[in-house]
């Protein structure tokens, strides 16, 4: 027998696959239980409505930018080009996901925007992650930070505009390259958050 979480699985792959196709507003519980074989019953055994799918939708792509910060978290190298990389990496899967994905962006756009438990969640595991490449900074004598939560949220703050998908899109449309501007927005951060240790050297 199929298990609950991999049944979950192929009902939000197949509710992607029919936004893409036809669109959200034209997307509906019965058209993803067609294309999957299912009764309509089924599909309601996993998800309550439409709205549920969606939202779970969105709160798997949210769970996948967090995977994608991650690696940044694990990976070896100075905490300063972690933390670029970091930004710039969510940056970039935000502009493909624009470019290559725009149903599944406007999908995950519209719930950003009515679904605020959902972005404290994933702003908080966001900040988290940030934290955690400025406490491993500390950790190695790059940077002298006497609260890491207020720099984490300081750093989250600061680069909210490059990775907020309603900002970038807003750029795309306006034909703005936001990189350079996200680079040199990350060097300021840098060298304030290395300031200390610099001046102690």
């Amino acid at each position: 027998m199929t298990d609950v979480p991999d049944h979950r699985d192929r009902i939000l792959d197949t509710a992607a696959e029919q936004v893409r196709r036809f669109g959200e507003a034209k997307t509906n519980v019965v058209d993803i239980a067609k294309a999957m074989g299912l009764s309509h019953s089924a599909i309601y055994r996993h998800f309550r409505s439409k709205a549920e799918i969606f939202d779970a939708l969105a709160a798997r792509t949210m769970a996948e930018e967090a995977e994608l910060a991650a690696r940044f978290v694990a990976s070896d190298g100075a905490a300063a080009e972690r933390l670029c990389g970091l930004v710039l990496a969510l940056h970039r899967s935000k502009r493909a996901k624009l470019g290559d994905d725009p149903e599944i962006h406007g999908l995950y756009r519209r719930i950003m925007t009515e679904r605020p438990d959902l972005v404290a969640d994933y702003a908080r595991r966001m900040t988290g992650l940030v934290r955690q490449v400025l406490e491993d900074g500390v950790a190695r004598g790059e940077f002298r930070i006497p609260d890491l939560d207020v720099a984490a949220g300081v750093v989250a703050d600061a680069v909210t505009v490059f990775v907020h998908p309603a900002h970038v899109e807003q750029a795309a449309l306006a034909g703005l390259d936001m990189e350079p501007r996200l680079q040199a927005v990350v060097d300021v951060l840098v060298a304030g958050l290395a300031a200390a240790c610099q001046a102690e050297a």
